[in-house]
């Protein structure tokens, strides 16, 4: 077949795949597409890829030739070995999907592009790692290349085609004495070793984690290597008369029974080690039997045998058959020691379960990946339930679907829900089925989601409200500034397939409209000061004396039409009573010492004034205070900080004399009237218990205004004090009230 020229660009990822098999092995032999497959596929594939070599510096065909002979121990059919072929031929296809297909079937084809494509983001993903461009944790990202693997697994063929082609790669680097990158040994113990793990392929598990480990920690490697090997043949031949006694005696009591010696890998040894703080000699399995019987009773009547002829170690003792674990894992496991000459010799774990058990404990997927990763006695990683594993126990029906036959029609895709599509710096990123740039968008940040108006997806620009696929780059094309389309909220428009998305597009919108409300009221407000002439009034203030925590407070509520520009008003003006014998109080010199009359105020150097409290601020001893002669109604007492006051100073210093509180004698000291405000979060029953505080600190309430907005509340409380440090007090008490965030006086 004639070779068709190179391409460098990554192979697309089709629309739809859908990937027909025969119905049956005798159905596949009529199948004229499907006959010599295997040598069909090498055939087509030798000119493109003889000469050519991998990044690790293996002959590719050589490589195909060996992921061929690895599928088939893992149990896959001829047409999944001549696929493995295919893979490496698509990057030397201009139309791979096109020239596949005529010549093997679009079946073929997509796999073949599928993997390839997959090959392509796995290897962008390390790159950014390596450089450092990723800003997620190792764990996130980890995760993420893992569910990316399963997401691309339309056809369950593509996973077990990458971790074949993993595991030649890993010994090719071992044969060769090349040790491959760390990150491609690191990816491989986390994401490969995991994902056979969950498949139940458990020789192709242990092998990837023993080659990762021996590049990843050589030294650590060779030491239990060492010590494995130092009593090998010794430890091998315990094991076997153990095995054999044990199968006998078990027939001798009429238990049938199939006893095996138990591997275990130079890996999980020293997670064990690690994840248990043990010295090599506590790790109790490194020598280990396996009894698998007809039956549950026979279990236990084995148990009791090997408990009867061995000394057990209670402590190690774990009855799985009665109290499965949650993923369904069942087994009995004891340790125990031989007893030699009276004397316990060394432990040995034993394993007995049935042969339905075995099978599970074999390939089930989910208990095996729970257990070995993050067991309950405290092994690093973490539990995978839920609907994920839910999805990979489809995984496991798959595989033995695949083993089973050579061809069927393909279910549907195991995360249809989810697609995982990249940054440009390679980060994956998760997205619900469907999203667009604009989801993609939000949940990079909300401020790109925001400011987004275009989007490059494999570098060719799209319509935003373009539907993303497994694999693609994303780059976002953003403003400066800005806000989102309404049109993004039109379900029929498609610009949204993420509920988060949508919400903090909504929330947008919504912070719009207030900000529009403040700006109707604080326009509201500034006309009113402007009329009042209290420009130079601080609106903060302002807000505050109200009882409002900020000045957006009370300009939201304004443009509500909430809350009266009658209040400002009254605060800014407030009523002049007519002048009498009531209303003031006549004062003479202070440096006579002269009591003033009822109102204990005293002018200094000035005398026969009438005076009269503020009722902007309220004064009451021992407040500095000011005075402010008026046209008409004396002296107005300020309080010396009081905003009024200093507005008034600084048009008419000339008007501004000085006052001192009068001392009081007797019972009959006056009473001065001052607001509080409180704020408080809103709740039945609050104005009785704040009223009854005053109550008890026998404070006289003479007027109480309350408002609540959104669940807050504020009040304001006038209350009669003959001194205010005393009132200083009893505000202690009130903000020891349930739900009371602040109190102060006004």
């Amino acid at each position: 077949m004639k070779r068709e020229q190179s391409s460098l660009q990554a192979p697309s990822t089709p629309e739809s795949i859908v990937v027909d098999y025969p119905l049956s092995a005798a159905t596949a032999e009529r199948t004229p597409v499907m006959e010599n497959m295997l040598a069909r596929a090498r055939a087509f594939a030798e000119p493109l890829i003889a000469d050519e070599t991998l990044d690790t510096g293996e002959n590719t065909l050589a490589h195909a030739d060996a992921v061929a002979h690895i599928v088939a121990s893992m149990g896959g059919s001829e047409a999944m070995q001549a696929a493995s072929y295919l893979v490496y031929s698509c990057q030397h296809l201009n139309r791979p999907q096109e020239v596949i297909a005529k010549v093997f079937g679009d079946n073929f084809a997509a796999l073949a592009v599928e993997t390839t494509k997959l090959v392509y983001v796995q290897k962008q993903a390390r790159s950014a790692t390596a450089s450092g461009h990723l800003s997620d944790s190792a764990g996130t990202q980890t995760e993420n290349v893992r569910k990316m693997l399963l997401a691309f697994s339309r056809d369950l063929r593509v996973v077990m085609l990458r971790l074949a082609s993993r595991l030649q790669t890993l010994r090719y680097a071992a044969a060769s004495k090349k040790p491959p990158p760390e990150n491609v040994a690191r990816e491989s113990l986390q994401v490969f070793a995991p994902l056979a793990n969950r498949l139940g392929i458990w020789q192709v598990k242990w092998e990837i984690e023993d080659l990762s480990f021996r590049f990843l920690e050589p030294e650590t490697y060779k030491l239990i290597a060492r010590l494995l090997e130092e009593k090998r043949i010794e430890r091998e031949s315990y094991v076997e008369q153990l095995r054999t006694r044990l199968e006998r005696d078990l027939a001798t009591e009429g238990i049938k029974a199939k006893v095996q010696g138990r591997p275990k890998n130079i890996y999980s040894i020293v997670k064990k080690m690690r994840g248990k703080s043990l010295d090599f000699e506590q790790v109790f399995d490194i020598m280990a039997l396996r009894v698998i019987v007809g039956d549950v009773k026979d279990c236990y009547a084995a148990l009791a045998w090997v408990h009867s002829h061995f000394q057990p170690i209670d402590a190690e003792f774990d009855d799985y058959i009665a109290r499965p674990k949650p993923n369904g894992y069942q087994s009995l496991h004891t340790v125990v020691r031989d007893l030699i000459d009276g004397r316990a010799g060394k432990p040995i774990e034993i394993q007995i379960r049935t042969e339905e058990m075995h099978d599970h404990a074999e390939h089930g997927v989910a208990a095996h990946w729970a257990y070995k990763e993050a067991g309950q006695k405290g092994y690093a990683g973490v539990w995978a339930t839920g609907e994920y594993d839910a999805k990979i126990a489809v995984l496991r029906q798959l595989l033995a679907w695949e083993r089973d036959l050579s061809g069927g029609q393909q279910g549907q895709g195991l995360f249809d829900d989810r697609i995982y599509v990249l940054t440009p710096d390679a980060a994956i990123v998760e997205l619900p089925q469907g999203a667009t740039a604009v989801d993609f968008a939000y949940t990079v940040h909300t401020s790109l989601g925001h400011r987004c108006r275009g989007a490059r997806v494999d570098g060719v620009m799209v319509p935003l409200n373009t539907p993303l696929q497994n694999g693609q780059t994303v780059e976002i094309i953003a403003a400066k500034e800005g806000g989102p389309s309404r049109d993004w909220l039109n379900a029929e428009l498609g610009y949204l397939a993420s509920h988060r998305a949508r919400a903090k597009v909504r929330a947008w919108f919504n912070a719009q409209i207030t900000h529009e409300t403040v700006a109707r009221g604080r326009e509201a407000v500034e006309r009113l000061l402007q009329r009042e002439g209290k420009t130079a009034l601080k609106l903060d203030d302002l807000a505050s004396q109200l009882g409002f925590r900020s000045a957006d407070n009370l300009f939201e509520v304004v443009g509500k039409d909430e809350f009266s520009l009658r209040n400002i008003e009254l605060l800014l003006r407030p009523p002049e009573p007519p002048a009498g014998p009531d209303d003031g109080v006549v004062i003479k010199k202070a440096r006579g010492s002269e009591q003033a009359g009822r109102g204990g105020v005293l002018v200094v150097g000035v005398s026969s004034l009438m005076t009269q409290l503020a009722k902007c601020c309220k004064p009451a001893p021992p407040d500095a205070i000011r005075g402010f002669v008026t046209k008409g109604h004396g002296v107005s007492i300020h309080r010396a900080n009081c905003s009024n006051f200093r507005s008034m100073a600084s048009q008419n210093a000339e008007r501004v004399i000085d006052v001192e509180w009068g001392v009081q004698k007797g019972d009959g000291a006056s009473v001065y009237a001052v607001d509080v405000a409180i704020e408080a979060a809103d709740r039945q029953g609050l104005l009785r218990d704040i009223s009854d505080v005053f109550a008890r600190e026998k404070m006289n309430v003479i007027g109480v205004q309350t408002q609540s907005v959104k669940g807050t509340a504020w009040m304001t409380f006038t209350v009669e004090i003959a001194d205010a440090a005393r009132l200083t007090q009893v505000l202690k008490v009130v903000a020891s009230v349930v739900s009371v965030r602040s109190v102060r006086r006004r």
